[in-house]
């Protein structure tokens, strides 16, 4: 890790990388490196959880796509020096400031969507033009491999480097000096992370979770609401960081909600079968989620089967903040339906908890609407809508608290590995004898003056 982690120090003050016509070419070479080996892509993502083709290109592949494109489109108007104003106090002068790459970075992918939040992260960071060490997940081992197979035999190591392995090479390499982290994963893990890099005073982003809301009012329009949140919620079989956890609907159309979403679950018939449906990435989670399923709850749903890790899309119905679903994200294809009747009262309940990475609003009221944009903390989120923001490069996607430390994505993903080096350049011209000795009264008030005018 050590003689890695050295080599790439070693290209990067060779000052390679801040070249912007060499990191286009990176990135093109990732970009033709994947579009080449789709179909090894797509075969090492179904046999770890039997995720399709289609959903893969939609879920993973086209996102890392687009960034790649968003960044060599406006890679020279985001690393180009920004001019900015001069105080009178430091006339005659001009200040600027300069886009400068961090240098070697470690990004630690998550195992949800194996490919975009490995690839994305690394892109942010190449175009940045830093060198990256790529740890994917352990978990999805077929997409691991596949991306440390193509990675490593197309780029230079000191460039861009796939590290395997599980727990102790995530120590080991943790316990590196990097001049960025950037992590996507559990809350748990990424205090991990942010400890560790504390020894050195690694700078990290954190890329979290949380139980994320969805706020369902009586005046929405209900047909389209349902099917946008069924969609959102058992996309990836609920695996999805910034999926609803969990749904807030008005007492008043809670039955009516509740038939709406049973009807929209049975015409989409999630299945794997009907590539639209995959399996919950291990053993491990998959217990977890049948402990969260209390069978007096089940509205719909609730089917499991262990040997091929599958769990039917399920609703809880008269959920409340004290069910066992609700003491933990969770992060599968469970979805919670709490009511109330106050909304006031149902964001204060929200506000107990942690920070969510995201939060979502379905109503015709703009009152409501505004009511949990202003009241309510989380990372970002989405109006009579969900998920669909992550999808957008202008929306800087991170979370707030326990949900996360940072966001990226388009331009906010380039200055996440980037430093702005603020520079203050000097004419010879002419100096002003006020801040030199002697000291004054006279000298003080001049001081006093100039700093008003600012």
């Amino acid at each position: 890790m050590q003689k890695l982690i050295q080599s790439q120090r070693e290209f990067f003050n060779t000052n390679t990388t801040k070249n912007l016509k060499f990191r286009i070419q990176q990135l093109n070479k990732l970009y033709y490196l994947l579009k080449d080996n789709e179909q090894l892509l797509f075969d090492a993502i179904y046999k770890d959880f039997k995720k399709s083709e289609f959903d893969t290109y939609v879920s993973e592949l086209a996102l890392v796509y687009h960034d790649i494109k968003d960044a060599k489109r406006n890679m020279y108007k985001w690393g180009r020096r920004e001019k900015v104003a001069t105080n009178l106090l430091n006339f005659p002068a001009k200040s600027y400031i300069i886009k400068e790459p961090m240098g070697v970075c470690l990004v630690i992918g998550a195992w949800n969507y194996p490919y975009q939040l490995s690839l994305a992260p690394a892109v942010a960071a190449l175009a940045a033009g830093n060198t990256v060490i790529l740890k994917p997940s352990e978990l999805p081992a077929e997409t691991s491999k596949v991306m440390a197979q193509l990675i490593n035999s197309s780029f230079d190591p000191t460039i861009f480097k796939v590290v395997e392995g599980g727990v102790d090479e995530t120590t080991e390499l943790l316990e590196q000096d990097f001049d960025k982290i950037f992590f996507t994963g559990s809350t748990k893990v990424g205090k991990i992370v942010y400890k560790a890099a504390a020894k050195n005073l690694t700078p990290v982003t954190l890329e979290l979770g949380g139980k994320s809301p969805a706020f369902v009012t009586k005046d929405c329009n209900l047909k389209i609401s349902v099917k946008r949140l069924v969609w959102a919620k058992f996309l990836n079989a609920g695996q999805t960081c910034i999926a609803p956890d969990y749904v807030l609907v008005e007492k008043e159309i809670e039955q009516k909600f509740l038939n709406a979403l049973k009807a929209e679950i049975e015409k989409e018939q999630f299945a794997i079968a009907n590539h639209n449906y995959v399996q919950i990435i291990n053993t491990d989670n998959f217990e977890r989620l049948e402990k969260l399923i209390a069978p007096a709850k089940i509205f719909y749903g609730g089917t499991t089967d262990a040997s091929e890790r599958y769990i039917e899309p399920t609703i809880l119905q008269n959920a409340t903040f004290e069910d066992a679903s609700m003491q933990e994200e969770i992060f599968g294809p469970v979805l919670p339906v709490l009511t109330y009747t106050n909304l006031d009262e149902a964001i204060a309940k929200v506000k107990r908890l942690p920070k969510p990475l995201s939060a979502y609003v379905f109503t015709s009221s703009a009152e409501n609407r505004e009511k949990v944009l202003q009241q309510l903390s989380f990372g970002g989120g989405a109006i009579n809508d969900a998920v669909m923001h992550i999808t957008n490069p202008k929306l800087p996607f991170g979370g707030i608290g326990n949900s996360g430390i940072g966001s990226y994505h388009g331009k906010a993903g380039f200055d996440c590995f980037t430093h702005p080096k603020s520079i203050l350049q000097k004419a010879t011209w002419l100096e002003l004898p006020l801040k030199y000795f002697p000291h004054s009264k006279s000298r003080l008030q001049w001081i006093k003056r100039t700093m008003k005018l600012q």
